[in-house]
């Protein structure tokens, strides 16, 4: 009995940890978001009904077992959650790599053609309109511009991106090394308080009147 409500004093522990870590996950990926509101059965909502329905056992809680298994399995899908979403971010900047690279080629290529234009002729025919040289020359350089102005764009929004996935995926390994280690830890302290548990059993049985 005793060795159960220190599990689940235990569990208790770490579900408070990992409700912190989410919390902290979220709020780095939310940064492009606006503010939601609070909304109803989220993980530390369930956190506090379980806390509030729990019965008091000296200085520990007791909670039903299907109760932390039922918690365990949203904190779970809240971490497979985040995971999705660090996916979804890698590929979103795998997209704008692409669109970056792209540019890159168009913007060579333009200026490869208004060097060959430069070198080459005085007068220039453009989409069928009969163009001097420096008119030509203009709207080259026109296009040019828009296209640097566009992979500005892009480099600027790939790197805010890139530094939302960073975090996140800090903070997820941050959180499964966290819960590996609590995992190993539990069960190291389960072991020893069975231990005990089996040494006190054994002296009841050595001294019976005792």
């Amino acid at each position: 009995m005793n060795a159960e409500k220190t599990r689940n004093h235990m569990r208790i522990n770490f579900y408070i940890l990992t409700l912190a870590f989410l919390g902290s996950l979220h709020v780095s990926i939310a940064q492009e978001t606006p503010a939601a509101k609070d909304k109803p059965n989220t993980i530390n909502q369930q956190f506090e009904d379980m806390m509030e329905s729990s019965n008091n056992f000296q200085e520990y809680k007791v909670v039903k077992r299907t109760t932390l298994d039922r918690l365990q399995a949203n904190t779970q899908d809240s971490i497979n959650a985040f995971k999705a979403e660090v996916s979804t971010f890698n590929g979103q900047l795998k997209e704008r790599n692409n669109k970056i690279s792209s540019l890159n080629t168009s913007l060579k290529e333009t200026k490869n053609t208004l060097e060959e234009t430069r070198q080459n002729v005085a007068s220039i025919s453009f989409l069928g309109i009969q163009m001097s040289k420096s008119g030509y020359k203009t709207l080259m350089w026109i296009i040019v511009a828009i296209l640097a102005l566009a992979l500005v764009f892009f480099i600027i929004r790939y790197r805010g991106s890139n530094a939302h996935t960073v975090a996140a995926r800090k903070k997820l390994a941050e959180l499964e090394y966290e819960y590996d280690d609590f995992r190993k830890k539990s069960l190291e302290k389960e072991q020893r308080l069975g231990r005990q548990l089996q040494d006190e059993r054994n002296k009841v049985i050595k001294n019976p009147k005792n």
